[in-house]
């Protein structure tokens, strides 16, 4: 879980500084949460596992279960190993008061989980090129992971040293981020990796001709800031993440020709990374992924999809990543329009984004977290069925 994101609460002050304390898990209820946790998780990753076996065993020259594998095991012991250092240099989250009350006693837990896995997921997922397919594609999808990673970093870092749930200026972390993205599509431009066409279902293209540039460039900050604000709940970001990249590495392994397997390939070594993540980031959680994780995830998402002409499956396989998005932006959008004169206004959800909207309805996040994933893999179901052809 990154930082709660202030925004989702209209008050942008910071909350003041406490001493962060290490989270507990001593009591019955902690225990049949940590219970629960697992569960949900084992069945997530048993789901992701399945469908690369099934890949594996009836698509001609797929090899979706190495990476898959690899990933996953490297990101479980790294991230083991890495969840007493990150506590040991003091890098706990601190949680704005603003925010659910049942969220301060996650104070003081490792953040920056990214820094652990995101490497693991670009190094296995890079190393898997065949079929003749260039590997410069997987090393303009590297860059463009690790870019917005040390953007997250970043963030991350300078709440941590500011002792405050805000860290870059939302108009200095999109500058970064749109830097970044515009290296690469000036990249994938010269090389031209990137069609002026979206492929939708039914064999329709929508020809956008130059237009394709700044929707990319949209898709790249809509995309990255929507996984941001996902990751609000223990587990909730790298449980969508790994079923979101494994839609899309199925996806392409379907489209024949159209596909890509060496992408392919990077999307389940992306997506086992973060399921090894999950075994520890689950409720209750002993690490969080930070920015440095959440805005390289839909970075890479963004990326992939751009290459491949997948931004049609993207849109469908996100959509808990869209719906999370538009709940801040309608929050935000009514608060100021209906805003009276004792400067408060009407608020459509309880607290956006949509995770806490449930969560305070009474909800716990035991569930809200499996209901999320459930919803996840059903949209990834239909983004895999009803893919461009």
């Amino acid at each position: 879980m990154s930082k709660a994101k202030r925004i989702g609460k209209i008050d942008l002050r910071s909350p003041p500084y406490k001493e962060p304390q290490e989270r507990e898990v001593n009591d019955t209820t902690e225990t049949s949460s940590s219970l629960n946790g697992k569960v949900s998780a084992v069945v997530l990753a048993l789901a992701v596992f399945s469908a690369a076996f099934a890949s594996d065993r009836l698509i001609p020259n797929s090899l979706l279960s190495p990476p898959l594998l690899i990933a996953t095991l490297i990101a479980s012991i790294v991230t083991w190993w890495g969840v007493p250092r990150l506590r040991s240099l003091k890098l706990g989250q601190v949680i704005r008061e603003e925010g659910p009350k049942a969220h301060l006693n996650k104070s003081g837990t490792p953040t920056m989980g990214g820094l652990l896995v995101i490497p693991i997921g670009v190094i296995v997922g890079s190393l898997i090129s065949w079929n003749g397919q260039p590997a410069e594609q997987l090393l303009a999808v590297t860059y463009i992971t690790l870019a917005f990673m040390v953007v997250g970093g970043i963030d991350d870092w300078r709440s941590l040293t500011k002792h405050t749930n805000t860290g870059l200026t939302p108009r200095g972390k999109l500058c970064f981020q749109a830097l970044a993205a515009i290296i690469f599509l000036i990249w994938a431009g010269m090389r031209g990796w990137i069609s002026s066409d979206v492929s939708l279902p039914f064999d329709i293209n929508l020809p956008l001709s130059w237009l394709i540039w700044p929707l990319a460039l949209f898709v790249f900050l809509a995309e990255s800031n929507a996984t941001n604000l996902t990751d609000g709940l223990d587990g909730l970001a790298a449980g969508c993440g790994a079923l979101v990249f494994t839609g899309m590495a199925l996806q392409l392994m379907l489209r024949g020709n159209a596909g890509d397997p060496s992408l392919a390939g990077f999307c389940m070594a992306m997506a086992g990374c973060w399921i090894g993540f999950l075994a520890h980031n689950r409720n209750p959680a002993k690490i969080f992924m930070g920015d440095t994780g959440s805005l390289a995830m839909g970075a890479s998402l963004t990326a992939v999809a751009l290459l491949t002409n997948s931004l049609w499956p993207l849109l469908v396989m996100g959509g808990v990543f869209l719906a999370e998005s538009l709940s801040v932006i309608i929050q935000v959008w009514v608060f100021k329009a209906t805003k009276g004169p004792d400067g408060v206004g009407r608020r459509v959800f309880r607290m956006s984004p949509l995770h806490h909207h449930f969560e305070l309805g009474g909800t716990p996040e035991q569930i809200v977290v499996p209901g999320f994933w459930i919803a996840t893999a059903v949209l990834v179901t239909i983004g895999v069925i009803f893919r461009p052809i």
